[in-house]
C-alpha cells in the first residue's frame, strides 16, 4: 500500500524486455523510489541521520546525482567532469555531496538529480550496444553493460538506507 498517494508514481515494470530495456526499467525503478524517499519531507527531515551513520536523505539523492554524472556522463561518454564536482575539495571531505547536501535546497538537489538521470538516460540510449566502451581512460575496458549493473547495485544498497533513514523519520516503508 502507497502511503504518499502524492509522490510520483513508479514506472512500469518490464519483465519481458530485452536486456537494455530490462537493465535500463531496473535503474529507472530504483532512481524513482530513491526520489520517492524524499518526497514531502522538511529541510530538517531530509538532513536527519540515523545513529550511528551520518547518511542522510538529502546526502543520499544528491550522491547519486554525483555518481550518475560520473559514471555516464563523465567515464561512459567522456566529458569533462562538471561543476560543482569539478571543484569540490574531494582531498579535504571525500564524502563532500553527502556532507554538503543539508545546506543545499532540496529543490536545487532534485533537480540535479533529476537532470543527471535524464542526462545518464540519454546517453544509454544513444548507445548502439551494451558492449560499447567508456570513453575516459580511468574506466578503460568497462563496457555499458557493467555501468548499468553496477548502477543497479548502487541504487539498490542507497535505497536500503534511505529505506531505514525514512522509517526512522514518520514510519514509512515501501517501495
Amino acid at each position: 500500500m502507497d502511503l504518499r498517494p502524492d509522490a510520483p508514481a513508479l514506472p512500469a515494470e518490464v519483465r519481458g524486455g530485452d536486456e537494455r530495456d530490462t537493465l535500463t526499467a531496473m535503474l529507472d525503478y530504483y532512481r524513482a523510489v530513491l526520489a520517492r524517499k524524499t518526497w514531502g519531507l522538511s529541510p530538517d527531515q531530509l538532513g536527519a541521520t540515523l545513529a550511528p551513520s551520518t547518511l542522510t536523505l538529502a546526502g543520499l539523492l544528491l550522491h547519486m546525482a554525483f555518481v550518475e554524472e560520473h559514471w555516464f556522463d563523465h567515464s561512459f561518454a567522456g566529458n569533462d567532469v562538471a561543476e560543482p564536482w569539478a571543484s569540490a575539495p574531494w582531498a579535504d571531505d571525500p564524502d563532500w555531496e553527502m556532507t554538503q547536501a543539508p545546506h543545499w535546497d532540496h529543490s536545487a538537489i532534485v533537480e540535479r538529480f533529476d537532470t543527471a538521470c535524464a542526462r545518464s538516460r540519454a546517453i544509454v540510449a544513444s548507445a548502439p550496444s551494451l558492449d560499447d566502451l567508456a570513453a575516459s581512460p580511468a574506466a578503460a575496458g568497462t563496457n555499458l553493460r557493467w555501468i548499468l549493473v553496477h548502477m543497479i547495485e548502487e541504487y539498490a544498497r542507497h535505497c536500503g538506507h534511505a529505506d531505514l533513514i525514512r522509517q526512522s523519520i514518520d514510519g514509512q516503508v515501501g517501495d
